[in-house]
């Protein structure tokens, strides 16, 4: 018996030896701490304890700190300073403190963590180079323990070789890619971002490493991978969705600075809905005018005129299909449904090498691909329109379809209206979008949309105007290997409207035009390394245009049917873009595009005397082309080259040049976007139009990366765009060539931008300085503007000033301001009447050269969201907001009338007041 309490003693004071083995005594905290930032008195309580402290800066950006303690242990002083917060703290085993917003986390592990783990690690791998590991729980702990698991990747890899690792980053819920999210190591320092199929490929040295994913919209997570040759792993990633909304910044943090890409500008949802907007639904197009260095002529025009361009020269893509008239109702509304938009990309200088046919910019606008794991839906209810999105999966994980429309009721509201004018007018659109993406294999997926739009309107006249958007995508994406990958795409675009006039059948007529667009393009990726990427590809249009044609309507119309010839032409090119990070401070792009153009006949073509100004008189022969045969080819290289120089981790300056090429020209008689205006293909007598832009760029961010600063300046020169001689006719005109001038121009400015998106008060400032001036110097005196000096172009307006805030008030409640004030448009105006024999004539000033007052508007808006229970049959919110919060009743033209041998001006507004608006959204 004494032997068994002897051997009970010995194990006692073992256990106990045990349990104080490398336990290091509590250090203790002494200080004077009077209005100390969180940041600074976290690291002296470091210092003094030797302890790690962890916390999001912009949870702490607030707080700062007051307190006077003396010999007392860390856990006391946190309390303290961390009492009448909403912040707590957890301190682990080795000491490392953890500080969290609203709850302390648990720095234990999971129950059956051990047992999860060793059942995970005990999978036997395939022996194929590449192992593909994926994960498909769909619950929230399962995402989370897959942080801690070690995933053993890849067989036969040299010790201390490359290998590539590949795969995509999806939402856990919905399955659906994760746009521009970035993976990476950080010793050594190595990292990618996901392409628009949320696909990655990171080549790194065999061994182990923490990969840690940053994404638009979701939770920061990592994977620990042991790689020992090719492999795959495909991530699933949640959705964050704290109140404050720090996801929107964490996504990219560090892009500003550290991004090869300038003048690019990057929306996410999310971002769009707190813009408050005239009629309450969130307007992409309305947003994109926020951004510096784009503007608009008019109130209510969706027309993007970026840098000094025209609105023509945007290649708007909906899918990799382009859109001619992306507007509703004459620019009120954009012809884009919210509900079904994943991301829009708009590219201002350094357009990738893989776009082109346009001068000014590039708008990406990217559809959902669907929720591959349950059915769900979304909609809204506004004072104009409503809307409603469907989409689930097709096979579960593997396929789905997205599908959504939205319809405006404005005719019901425009007959209570006391004005008789209103109540004989309608107005109507609808939109439908369709989207399906299929899985077939790793290698193989595919990925089909198709798109409809259409608008009727009758304002206060017998004349209807009716257009049309129609346009589908296919794409088929192939896998070589992880680090090679193709897309071939096949798309259609169609573009049409009718003018049709009925009321009085003598004069009843039919006015139509239409454009088709068929494409085929092939792209390809290869990534060498993490520090190489190389793009290549080759593309091909065809271009159909029926430039109008006038027909009578009934049997007692006396008008005289009146067809253009039509227009077709191919438009090719290829293209090769190397991006190379030369060191860790210094990368360079190199692109190169190559684009031919051929005119089509069949077509009657005019030639004029070469020393007289084009005029019908002046034609000395006409050429028929035979169909297909070849009347004009134009071609030429466009440059892209950009490079990033990174000063420190927070700073960096940017450098880019391109030249574009653009062989489509949008005639228009108006400054804004109308449903009237015409596309026309160059040809034997109009050259197509050729642009440089040359860009340079300070980027910094402050405060741990939650503001972003940037400033660009650049300079344009564009060369044979389109002007109109005085008095032209651009309806069925059959020698368009006599009323159209090739013009000359340069824009140049000054961007600033100012963007902080997290804490409870965010948004972005930015204010631009731009001219954009027009030269008509070529042919005889009579060809000539304004003396053949530089005049401002319809859409300089030098100086534009944004303000976008928001304020959430709590997890239901936020409040967006929008401000917005930029210089008056240009504008020729009448200076004195005279009269030639009997005929009175009227003297215009020099073009543009006086302006319509300067333009001011305030919006406001009060989001209301729904109780936020996961288990609820839908979650709905509310937008209450007013448009033109002070009344201005800003111009949107100035025109002038004779009215008894006096010429009087007017000024036309299109919101005189402030406009109250409620939309009601909802999603299940």
């Amino acid at each position: 018996m004494k032997r068994l309490y002897t051997v009970a003693f010995l194990l006692f004071l073992s256990l106990c030896a045990l349990t104080g083995h490398g336990q290091q005594p509590d250090k203790l905290v002494t200080g004077n701490f009077v209005q100390v930032p969180f940041e600074q008195f976290a690291s002296q309580l470091e210092t003094q304890t030797a302890s790690r402290i962890y916390f999001d800066p912009t949870v702490v950006d607030s707080l700062f700190v007051t307190l006077q303690v003396q010999q007392q242990p860390l856990r006391s002083v946190l309390q303290q300073a961390l009492q009448n917060t909403a912040l707590r703290f957890a301190i682990d085993a080795d000491n490392r403190v953890f500080i969290t917003k609203g709850t302390a986390i648990d720095t234990g592990l999971m129950p059956g963590f051990f047992q999860q783990a060793s059942s995970d690690n005990a999978m036997a791998t395939r022996p194929d180079e590449e192992q593909t590991t994926t994960q498909t729980a769909g619950r929230s702990r399962y995402v989370s323990a897959a942080e801690y698991k070690v995933y053993e990747l890849g067989t036969g890899g040299a010790e201390g070789g490359k290998v590539t690792l590949a795969g995509h980053i999806r939402d856990q819920k919905s399955g659906e890619p994760v746009i521009g999210a970035t993976i990476y190591s950080e010793s050594p320092s190595i990292g990618t971002s996901t392409d628009q199929f949320g696909y990655y490929s990171l080549t790194l040295p065999t061994g182990r490493y923490d990969l840690k994913v940053r994404g638009l919209g979701i939770k920061n997570t990592k994977r620990q991978v042991i790689l020992r040759g090719n492999a795959k792993l495909e991530i699933e990633v949640e959705e964050d969705i704290t109140p404050l909304k720090e996801v929107v910044i964490e996504a990219e943090k560090d892009k500003n600075v550290s991004g090869m890409q300038m003048g690019l500008d990057k929306l996410d949802i999310k971002t769009m809905r707190q813009v408050p907007t005239a009629f309450g639904e969130t307007d992409i197009l309305r947003v994109v005018l926020t951004l510096p260095g784009v503007k608009s002529v008019g109130e209510s025009s969706t027309g993007l005129n970026v840098r000094g361009g025209a609105t023509d020269q945007n290649l708007i893509l909906f899918n990799d299909a382009t859109i001619y008239n992306p507007s509703h109702l004459f620019g009120f509304f954009s012809a884009f449904n919210p509900d079904i938009l994943q991301t829009v990309e708009l590219y201002k200088s350094a357009i990738p090498a893989k776009y082109g046919g346009r001068l000014s910019s590039v708008l990406e606008i990217t559809t959902r691909e669907g929720n591959k794991k349950k059915f769900s839906g979304s909609g809204g209810i506004g004072p104009l329109t409503s809307r409603l999105t469907l989409e689930g999966p097709i096979v579960k994980d593997r396929s789905a379809f997205i599908i959504s429309g939205r319809s405006s009721y404005s005719d019901w509201l425009l007959r209570r209206l006391n004005n008789s004018s209103f109540r004989n007018s309608s107005a109507a659109f609808y939109d439908v979008t369709a989207h399906i993406s299929h899985k077939i294999n790793d290698k193989n997926s595919v990925y089909a949309t198709g798109y409809l739009s259409t608008d009727r309107f009758r304002l206060a006249s017998d004349t209807t105007y009716r257009y049309l958007n129609q346009t589908a995508s296919l794409k088929w994406r192939h896998n070589f290997n992880n680090q090679f990958y193709g897309v071939l795409t096949g798309a259609y675009s169609h573009y049409d409207y009718d003018i049709t006039s009925e009321q009085n059948e003598v004069n009843a007529s039919r006015l139509k035009y239409a454009i088709n667009q068929t494409s085929v393009r092939a792209d390809f990726s290869y990534f060498p390394n993490s520090r190489h990427t190389i793009d290549f590809g080759v593309s091909s249009q065809l271009y159909h245009i029926a430039p109008g044609s006038l027909t009578p309507l009934g049997a007692e119309s006396l008008i005289t049917p009146d067809v253009l010839q039509k227009e077709q032409a191919v438009e090719s090119a290829l293209y090769f873009s190397d991006r190379i990070d030369i060191n860790q401070r210094l990368s360079v792009s190199l692109g190169l595009r190559y684009s031919l153009f051929n005119a089509l006949g069949p077509s009657d073509v005019y030639r004029y005397a070469s020393n007289d100004s084009r005029t019908e008189s002046s034609i000395i022969d006409t050429v028929r082309y035979a169909s297909g045969k070849v009347l004009a080819t134009y071609h030429g290289p466009e440059y892209r080259v950009s490079a990033r120089y990174s000063l420190s981790d927070n700073s960096s300056v940017k450098a880019s040049y391109n030249r574009t090429r653009q062989y489509i020209h949008q005639l228009s008689n108006t400054a804004s976007v109308s449903p009237t205006d015409i596309w026309k293909l160059s040809d034997y007598n109009i050259r197509p139009q050729v642009g440089d832009q040359y860009s340079i760029g300070y980027y910094r961010n402050l405060k741990s990366n939650t503001i972003e600063a940037s400033v660009e300046t650049y300079y344009k020169t564009l060369y044979d765009f389109v002007d109109y001689k005085s008095g032209a006719t651009l309806i069925l005109n059959h020698h368009i060539e006599t009323d159209i001038v090739n013009a000359r121009g340069k824009a140049y400015g000054v961007e600033v931008l100012v963007k902080k998106l997290t804490g409870k008060i965010n948004g972005w400032v930015s204010y631009t300085y731009s001219r954009s001036l027009v030269q008509v110097n070529a042919g005889t005196p009579s060809d000539q503007v304004n003396g053949g000096n530089y005049y401002p172009s319809n859409f300089d307006k030098p100086h534009d000033f944004t303000l976008i805030g928001n304020y959430r008030f709590s997890r239901r409640f936020s409040s967006s301001l929008n401000f917005t004030y930029s210089t008056g448009r240009p504008i020729t105006l009448p200076l004195a009447k005279y009269y030639v024999g009997n005929s009175m004539r009227v003297y215009y000033s020099d073009r543009n050269a006086y302006r319509v007052p300067d333009y001011l508007r305030a919006d406001l808006a009060l989001n209301i969201e729904g109780s936020h229970k996961v288990k609820k049959l839908a979650h709905s919110s509310w937008t209450i907001g007013v448009y033109n919060l002070t009344g201005r009743r800003n111009p949107y033209s100035i025109y002038f009338k004779s009215e008894n041998g006096q010429i009087k001006g007017y000024k036309l507004s299109i919101f005189g007041q402030p406009i109250p608006t409620v939309t009601y959204n909802f999603k299940f």
